[in-house]
């Protein structure tokens, strides 16, 4: 696997040389991600790539399997997959290494756990600069309380030049918690494309995803995984949907779907919750809804939220991670305690009931939004991030 993805690397990297020949090397960085699944990391990805096409050789890289991100990206840029059916990932940071090996970077980004080994393969490989995000944790530890894996980070702390949090919460978590040097910690906070996400069109969304005249649309958008705790947004809505002309929108894909399935069945809910898969007009289907639920027992900074802010979308969402920092308990949204169906449910019927404060809350969302968190102050501040640690070495950004 390994001499092919090495191959495969250095077939794209000299194709690149020859087709500008008079080019000065540009910066090379490599974004390593958790996977080509879609999702809220991987979308932030997309964006930066996007963003500094113009200006650095860029390489995407997951430890994970192949997958549908894999065609957001321009084909001139080198994607790799490393995760085979029936093969471990135990030597993951070696075969990293020699795929950096081969292209030569300036930097190696990588972000959250799934991608902890390239710290080590970007070392290995003698790459100058490695950065490590931290965007947000698994069901399984939503606080970050896993002894092991603090420690690791802790351990790996001296090679990597800076981390990156996309919360303050997850920032205050790897000083205070994971007892790293508050001064390799830096919060950046997600952003948002408030011209591609916006408060228009609200009757073709509802086309789109065919929500019946008369009819409010409830929503949820992103990974179909534990960690969003989709079964308690499905309890709550089991408890209201008697009462109201409601439909409940699960957006996207995931390890949870079938359980989510079953669980919509038992609830006798076939009828009010559409489960709308994988969709590539995302930021028409949020036109669509009324009402986004985010019931994370663990979070970021969710981008979903974000989309729904600056879509003019009152947000209910669980008091976990991130999620107060974008969302003001009765200004913007409303805010609960994780695992607490009966809350989701009271929060539906107050918003159910009170339709001016929808639009209210809404507008505070997207006005919030478009003051704090825009798609653009979130670049300017990787720019100047990728532009301080390149300059030791000289390099132009």
């Amino acid at each position: 696997m390994v001499p092919d993805l090495v191959g495969s690397v250095a077939g794209m990297t000299a194709q690149t040389r020859s087709s500008q020949p008079s080019r000065p090397r540009r910066p090379r960085i490599v974004q390593v991600i958790p996977g080509f699944q879609t999702g809220g990391t991987e979308n932030i990805v997309v964006r930066l790539v996007e963003h500094f096409q113009d200006r650095v050789d860029h390489l995407v890289l997951t430890p994970g399997c192949d997958g549908p991100l894999r065609g957001r990206f321009s084909k001139e840029i080198p994607v790799i997959a490393l995760a085979e059916p029936g093969k471990s990932g135990r030597w993951n940071a070696v075969r990293m290494a020699k795929v950096f090996g081969e292209f030569r970077p300036d930097i190696v980004h990588g972000r959250n756990w799934s991608c902890i080994d390239a710290i080590i393969g970007a070392r290995l490989a003698g790459v100058p600069v490695v950065i490590q995000g931290e965007h947000g944790r698994i069901a399984g530890d939503p606080t970050g309380q896993n002894a092991f894996r603090r420690r690791v980070r802790r351990l790996l702390s001296p090679l990597v030049d800076q981390f990156v949090a996309v919360s303050s919460d997850l920032a205050r978590w790897l000083v205070e918690e994971v007892r790293l040097p508050r001064r390799k910690v830096l919060h950046i906070p997600n952003g948002v494309d408030t011209t591609r996400f916006s408060a228009d069109d609200h009757h073709a969304g509802r086309k789109a995803i065919g929500v019946p005249d008369g009819w409010t649309a409830l929503g949820s958008v992103g990974r179909l995984d534990p960690v969003k705790d989709h079964a308690s947004l499905l309890r709550a809505f089991a408890a209201v949907k008697n009462d109201y002309k409601a439909l409940l929108y699960l957006v996207g894909d995931g390890p949870s779907r079938s359980a989510i399935e079953q669980q919509v069945r038992a609830l006798g809910l076939e009828t009010q919750v559409r489960l709308l898969g994988e969709r590539k007009d995302i930021p028409l289907v949020f036109k669509g809804l009324d009402l986004f639920f985010l019931p994370s027992v663990g979070e970021g900074m969710s981008n979903s939220i974000l989309e729904a802010m600056a879509t003019g979308l009152a947000v209910v969402a669980t008091r976990v991670g991130g999620n107060p920092e974008l969302v003001q308990d009765d200004v913007t949204g409303t805010l609960v305690e994780p695992g607490a169906p009966s809350a989701l449910a009271a929060a539906m019927r107050r918003y159910l009931d009170d339709p001016e404060l929808i639009a209210r809350h809404g507008g505070a969302g997207r006005a919030r939004v478009e003051a704090e968190f825009s798609l653009a102050r979130m670049l300017s501040a990787y720019e100047g991030l990728y532009a301080r640690l390149l300059m030791p070495a000289g390099k132009a950004f």
